[in-house]
């Protein structure tokens, strides 16, 4: 017997990122992750930077790097409104990489004119990016 599904759509400020038929998904709760399955009592929270992972009905597992928003889930409805978010399989690690060393030598050496706690921001979004596109996939 198949898991039973419910809806889910990623929406960025760009684009729909995802909008389908999925089985479960996990995301960053701002308090802790969390897992989402069909009939899940409705829930508003926020996200933070971190990974968010997806069951397909079809049987596909995929994973985002995000950088924070909102989960809305209600009446097997689930819509993510994603600050910025990544399939894991399309993070360029090469730039990531590079802004991570940017971000550092701005904690290590910050000049006056520094933004010491955008460069925290941007260290933290370009190491999760690094860790989601880098590590093995295993289903949510």
């Amino acid at each position: 017997m198949a898991s039973p599904a419910f809806q889910l759509d990623i929406v960025t400020p760009r684009r729909v990122l995802f909008s389908g038929s999925v089985v479960s998904f996990n995301a960053p709760g701002t308090v802790g992750g969390f897992q989402v399955l069909h009939n899940h009592a409705p829930l508003l929270s926020l996200m933070s930077v971190g990974e968010m992972k997806l069951l397909s009905s079809g049987g596909e597992v995929f994973t985002f790097a995000t950088t924070g928003g909102i989960v809305d889930v209600r009446e097997n409805n689930a819509v993510i409104l994603a600050e910025s978010a990544e399939r894991a399989d399309q993070i360029d690690v090469a730039r990531a990489r590079e802004a991570l060393e940017r971000a550092q030598k701005r904690l290590v050496s910050p000049g006056p004119e520094t933004d010491v706690e955008r460069a925290r921001r941007a260290a933290r979004r370009a190491a999760n990016r690094i860790r989601v596109a880098t590590q093995g996939s295993a289903a949510p």
